[in-house]
């Protein structure tokens, strides 16, 4: 099915998928901007972190110690203090956490929120559709993502074991203090090291995602043409209300050739019929026109109402290309036509 769909999506079927909660999407992203985030929030307030769960172990510590006040207070009371310690410590890095996800996801989603992929789906829970993903390309490109974080992770671990060994016995020379502070430099350099390659593999799940949805998007020349049909109707439905409406235009116009004055024609191809009412018309108008079978059949029309028909090749083909139907006769052709218009009253036994 997927070899026929040759087209790219219209602009009304991206806008279709993304009512129905479609759209593009890297986990990725929203992984890496999310450990970016907490790294750079836990940096910052490591200090105070520290100082509350010293300041927290210290009177811990005392309370111990003092088994009066250990025992007046209870238990409860220290377990209520541990939670409140933890709470302070870990939800600014949380929030922080949940910030940064929902910034990813909605930077690449321009913020849609919808309940349509909330909606339980049994069709899911089909177990042929559930094999075809497990052999999918997309399956394939997960599985190469997850064996590439694993090297990354442990080459990374290496890495930094591998620098921390001599660390280990020149630490036995330095304070507890000095080696914590150098130990937490490597650990940080590490966790930047482990982002900044799971950047380098975002930006490439990045590229693949956005190919892999404008593939599935793709349609075929059908679908294109069905889509087109639900939007502007179907063309051969259009096409007869058009011939319609142009033969009852052709009526009404052939209708009017009786009311006219006259007639000008070119012999055989071109005719106009002309109508003038010196008190409402300031010049005269338009008010049939046509070429072959419809020239003859004005003409003819003209005859049968003693409409008065005159040959002028030039004129007829100058009102024709000029002149809109029931409009007036543009200025510059005034003069001739007045002078064809009293030649007619006079014939007619009319004034000019």
């Amino acid at each position: 099915m997927a070899g026929d769909k040759t087209e790219k999506a219209s602009p009304k079927k991206r806008r279709d998928e993304r009512k129905k909660g479609n759209v593009f999407k890297s986990q990725d992203i929203v992984t890496v901007v999310s450990l970016l985030g907490s790294f750079c929030s836990l940096r910052f307030l490591f200090p105070v972190i520290y100082e509350s769960t010293v300041s927290y172990a210290k009177k811990c510590i005392v309370g111990v110690g003092e088994l009066k006040d250990f025992q007046a207070l209870g238990g409860g009371y220290y377990l209520r203090d541990l939670l409140l310690q933890f709470i302070k410590s870990s939800l600014p890095l949380l929030l922080v956490a949940v910030f940064m996800a929902a910034l990813g996801v909605g930077s690449q989603t321009k913020f849609l929120f919808t309940m349509k992929n909330a909606t339980p789906k049994f069709s899911r829970l089909n177990p042929i559709g559930g094999i075809r993903k497990i052999i999918s390309l997309k399956s394939v490109v997960e599985l190469s993502k997850s064996l590439i974080k694993i090297i990354v992770l442990l080459s990374v671990l290496y890495q930094f074991l591998k620098r921390c060994l001599p660390f280990v016995t020149a630490s036995l020379n330095i304070s507890s203090l000095g080696a914590a502070s150098y130990l937490l430099q490597y650990i940080y350099s590490m966790i930047l090291k482990v982002i900044m390659w799971f950047g380098v593999i975002a930006a490439f799940d990045f590229l693949y995602q956005w190919w892999d949805y404008e593939r599935q998007l793709m349609m075929s020349k059908q679908e294109v043409k069905e889509e087109y049909k639900q939007q502007e109707g179907d063309p051969q439905i259009k096409g007869r209300i058009r011939n319609l409406q142009r033969m009852r235009a052709k009526q009404r116009m052939m209708q009017a050739v009786p009311t006219a004055d006259v007639v000008i024609r070119n012999p055989t191809h071109v005719a106009v019929a002309l109508k003038y009412d010196i008190s409402s018309d300031r010049a005269p108008i338009l008010v049939a026109k046509g070429v072959d079978h419809t020239a003859f059949k004005i003409v003819e029309i003209a005859m049968d109402n003693h409409v008065e028909i005159i040959e002028n090749v030039s004129v007829a083909r100058a009102v024709y290309s000029s002149t809109e139907l029931n409009q007036e006769i543009p200025p510059e052709l005034y003069g001739i036509v007045a002078d064809l218009m009293i030649y007619i009253y006079q014939l007619k036994g009319k004034k000019g």
